[in-house]
């Protein structure tokens, strides 16, 4: 599966999804793409991460930087992370956890409530 990173608008939200793997070579385009949302002024940005079946510490670094970069705008990141999604389960899911640094993230399991107001996050 190649790389790919769609763009679509859910209500307030803009909605990135992201498919195939995120390392080395393709983390610069999710990191350019975030920052192309950030300066046209979309401030509430979700990563759909479910069809991404590999990430490195690259793709982590990016995804700690695009937080980063949405709280210094006062602006809100969501992750979609599904329990089981991209083949056998959500890699990013497991790599967040092994290194320590899901929690950083409000994490939700679809499109629907990463979009919602209504529910909270998954725990960490």
């Amino acid at each position: 599966m190649a790389f790919k990173v769609t763009d679509v608008e859910q209500g307030e939200w803009a909605v990135l999804g992201v498919s195939g793997e995120l390392d080395l070579v393709t983390s610069p385009v999710l990191r350019q793409r975030v920052h192309d949302a950030v300066a046209d002024g979309r401030h509430s940005l979700v990563l759909d991460l479910s069809d991404v079946f590999f990430c490195d510490s690259s793709g982590v670094g990016v995804l700690i930087a695009a937080r980063r970069l949405i709280r210094s705008c006062r602006g809100r990141l969501r992750l979609i992370l599904p329990a089981q999604g991209a083949s056998d389960g959500s890699h990013v899911n497991r790599v967040l956890g092994a290194l320590g640094v899901r929690r950083l993230f409000e994490v939700y399991p679809d499109m629907d409530s990463a979009v919602s107001d209504e529910e909270g996050p998954l725990s960490a």
